[in-house]
């Protein structure tokens, strides 16, 4: 035994424990000993050739002492501190330099794995697949359990060492009894527990309608969401209705969205569990009963010729006042922006205000009057920003302005890139683009010019809606 387990036994709070039962029960076997030896004694003593025989155990017992003795020193019994969970002594550590497998260890470093795996719905399964993780040095952080009708989906978050390739866990998975196992990448960000990350998706999705999608899409993961209106703006036939329970079928879930159209989630790589289903609903009913809401806020800032603007969040409340400023564009300004007939812009507006499909930004005059629209626009798994600035407000760096504003909002929400459809001829938003400072990808066709920036290529300024006491526009901004 170790001195440190041998501490660990014998001491209580500071002070020695006398295990007196056990010294009694040792008694107790030494006199049944001397009684059983003194009874073979007299009884081999009395027969023929007695004293030899007495005399040769004896040399047996000594010697199978001696030997026990002699082993006993050599191989203790005690196991090893790995098995028992205690801890080493501080002066028991190795003084040399610390190993960089050790270092990692302590830190807490490596490579961090979201996994899923089928396995089945039997006692020991689980078992075998934490057996062999552990067999590869793989550290289960948490794991979530899906029950199905033919077996379990374990959803594992794991740390693994550095040097340990996805590929050979889930190798190891598969010959553990896993089936169906995907693995991909991880960030700190999947660390927060799911109970504490659903509540912080619910608080934001109760500030703002618009934060639905982004909200389902970190809920469920990498996944492609599409919400239909129940009345097209072209007019013609709507989606299939759905019944209120909604829809699951394998890799697509199909909702009622708030609004009344339907709201489809697809993700092909992975299909949906009834779990996660459940969860999607219970998000999509709570923004339903919220019903339609936006933050309010403002900012004020100042342009060069020394006039205010405000810039905040607008949805189908301020309707009336962007077909008033429809009024007032000129029909080459509505031309670039919807790319159509003039006389059909009005019909785009409740699409593109309705905080369902994104989220608008509103370049207001100090009397109340739009001038200027910006909107972020959900696009299924790509992100759209268009621009619309009245005629008397172009070239002030009011788009460049609502631009750096909806970008920043996209890398907020996890986009990574956006896109703007224009005409060639459109050279201000060309210019709004170019002014952000990002990779950009040109795309032409027919007079159509498809702009792409990258935003996972470098960092945006940071202009959050309402960022209060920033620079803008060469004079200072203010919040209401």
């Amino acid at each position: 035994m170790t001195p440190d387990m041998s501490q660990v036994t014998r001491t209580k709070h500071g002070r020695p424990v006398h295990h007196w039962r056990r010294d009694l029960v040792e008694l107790a076997a030494l006199f049944t000993a001397v009684a059983v030896a003194d009874g073979v004694a007299n009884l081999i003593g009395h027969g023929p050739d007695g004293p030899a025989l007495l005399m040769i155990s004896a040399i047996v017992l000594a010697a199978t002492a001696g030997f026990h003795t002699w082993w006993a020193r050599r191989h203790g019994h005690a196991p090893p501190a790995e098995d028992t969970g205690a801890r080493p002594a501080a002066d028991a550590r190795s003084a040399g330099p610390v190993r960089k497998t050790d270092a990692q260890d302590v830190a807490g470093t490596g490579t961090l794995w979201r996994m899923r795996t089928t396995v089945k719905d039997e006692p020991g399964s689980l078992a075998a697949l934490c057996t062999a993780l552990a067999g590869r040095r793989v550290d289960i952080l948490s794991l979530q359990t899906h029950p199905l009708a033919d077996g379990t989906v374990d959803e594992f978050l794991l740390r693994s060492p550095e040097a340990l390739a996805g590929a050979e866990i889930t190798r190891a998975v598969a010959l553990a009894g896993g089936a169906s196992t995907w693995i991909e990448r991880a960030d700190a960000h999947d660390l927060v527990d799911v109970p504490t990350r659903v509540l912080g998706l619910a608080a934001r999705t109760a500030l703002d309608a618009a934060e639905l999608p982004l909200a389902l899409r970190q809920l469920l993961g990498r996944c492609t969401i599409r919400s239909l209106p129940g009345t097209p703006v072209g007019g013609g036939r709507g989606p299939e209705p759905v019944p209120v329970e909604g829809v699951l079928e394998d890799t697509v879930m199909r909702l009622r969205a708030p609004e009344g159209g339907v709201l489809t989630v697809e993700r092909p790589y992975l299909p949906f569990t009834p779990t996660e289903f459940a969860r999607a609903r219970a998000l999509v009913e709570l923004d339903s009963r919220l019903g339609p809401r936006i933050p309010r806020g403002q900012d004020v800032l100042t342009l060069p010729e020394g006039n205010d603007i405000a810039v905040r969040r607008a949805d189908t409340g301020d309707l009336a006042a962007a077909r008033a400023m429809h009024e007032r564009c000129s029909k080459r300004t509505l031309g670039m922006r919807y790319h159509g007939p003039v006389g059909d812009a009005d019909r785009y507006l409740n699409h593109l205000l309705s905080p369902r499909f994104g989220r608008t930004l509103a370049a207001q005059t100090p009397s109340g009057r739009i001038v200027g629209l910006g909107h972020l626009l959900w696009d299924g798994d790509e992100t759209e920003v268009a621009l619309l600035i009245e005629d008397d407000w172009q070239r002030r760096g009011v788009g460049a302005e609502l631009l750096g504003r909806l970008v920043a909002m996209a890398v907020e929400a996890g986009c990574e890139s956006v896109y703007a459809v224009t005409q060639a001829s459109n050279t201000g938003m060309v210019a709004a683009m170019r002014g952000l400072g990002l990779p950009l990808d040109y795309q032409i066709e027919e007079g159509t010019l498809v702009i792409t920036a990258r935003l996972d290529a470098a960092p945006v300024a940071a202009r959050t809606p309402f960022g209060g006491g920033e620079e803008r526009l060469g004079g200072a901004a203010r919040r209401d």
